[in-house]
């Protein structure tokens, strides 16, 4: 038997895409923020008042994992949670004064990592890269909604 050629395979380019990306985080922004704990931050930022179920679904995490990232972020005193004054079973999120400054300090930090992490590729090459991986991860999330239905484009 054979071995395959991993290099056709688009969950191992994922894995290895994902891994230099973590590499990258790590040094160039914050080994304290996580990337998703960023992009809680960033959806606050750009949303504020947010619901949790909300924040999960505009950044692409399961609600377990936006849970426990929302969790650590108020830990941190990143976040505050107010109850929604219109269903009292959900809470509503904002950033503090130190979230909104850590998001500051990290966007800046974030534009050099992507420079970096993007290097390879010619501005022309960025945007093509940008739209097949966006596609690609936007049918992924219709995937895991059995609801959405996939289209041929997704295919």
């Amino acid at each position: 038997m054979a071995a395959v050629d991993l290099s056709t395979h688009p969950g191992h380019l994922a894995r290895r895409l994902q891994q230099a990306h973590y590499l990258l985080w790590n040094t160039m922004v914050s080994e304290e923020i996580t990337s998703p704990q960023f992009a809680v931050l960033n959806a606050l930022v750009a949303e504020p008042g947010l619901d949790q179920r909300t924040v999960g679904e505009r950044v692409g995490l399961d609600r377990s994992t936006v849970a426990e990232v929302i969790s650590r972020l108020s830990r941190r005193d990143l976040l505050g949670k107010v109850r929604d004054p219109q269903d009292g079973r959900r809470f509503l999120l904002r950033l503090t004064d130190e979230g909104v400054r850590t998001h500051r300090r990290l966007i800046v930090r974030t534009a050099r990592m992507n420079q970096v992490f993007l290097a390879p590729l010619s501005a022309d090459e960025q945007s093509v890269f940008f739209d097949l991986i966006r596609r690609v991860s936007e049918a992924a999330e219709r995937l895991r909604n059995p609801a959405t239905p996939l289209t041929a484009a997704d295919a």
